[in-house]
């Protein structure tokens, strides 16, 4: 039986080139997503994971970039839950530690222009049956897309969760 998976698709009125920008440079996903993501994007390199809050630093060898094909597409391994995370955003114990035994999962991001737009593909998988990790991001993707086609089709970049609830926040990370 296939793994569950989430898929997202927007079109968003930009270049490959500058979505590109907008899902690798820090300067970027800070103003969308709240996160810093550091990497050079090369195929088998690791990336940093920077909190917008509590000033929390996030490097697991295991968090590597799988696939780089700029400005085409990007995959990578999705995220370290650790008990920093959890307590810059809320998390209780038993929380961290759900999400934390769920295998660590991949997120990757199809860009192909479509006219003066671009085609974003968010394919989210590797999840078990009834995963919580799975839960979190089908509700947080479409808020972190949202964010960001808003940031690249206006300038103005949205607030993802400064009043949101744990559970809320967890969505949109």
């Amino acid at each position: 039986m296939d793994k569950p998976t989430f898929v997202y698709t927007t079109y968003i009125w930009t270049t490959p080139e500058l979505l590109w920008q907008a899902l690798t440079q820090p300067e970027f996903t800070l103003q969308y997503w709240g996160v810093a993501y550091e990497s050079d994007w090369e195929a088998g390199s690791t990336f940093a994971v920077k909190l917008d809050r509590g000033g929390v630093t996030i490097v697991d060898p295991a968090q590597v970039v799988l696939e780089s094909d700029p400005p085409r597409r990007l995959v990578y391994t999705w995220h370290t839950f650790t008990r920093e995370w959890a307590d810059a955003y809320g998390f209780d114990a038993a929380y961290l530690n759900k999400v934390a035994a769920e295998p660590r999962s991949t997120a990757s991001f199809d860009m192909e222009p479509v006219g003066e737009q671009v085609k974003l593909t968010v394919v989210h998988s590797g999840f078990e049956s009834g995963s919580t990790v799975l839960e979190g991001v089908s509700q947080g993707w479409p808020l972190i897309l949202s964010a960001l086609k808003t940031l690249l089709e206006t300038g103005q970049a949205l607030s993802l969760a400064s009043d949101a609830t744990g559970e809320e926040r967890e969505a949109a990370r």
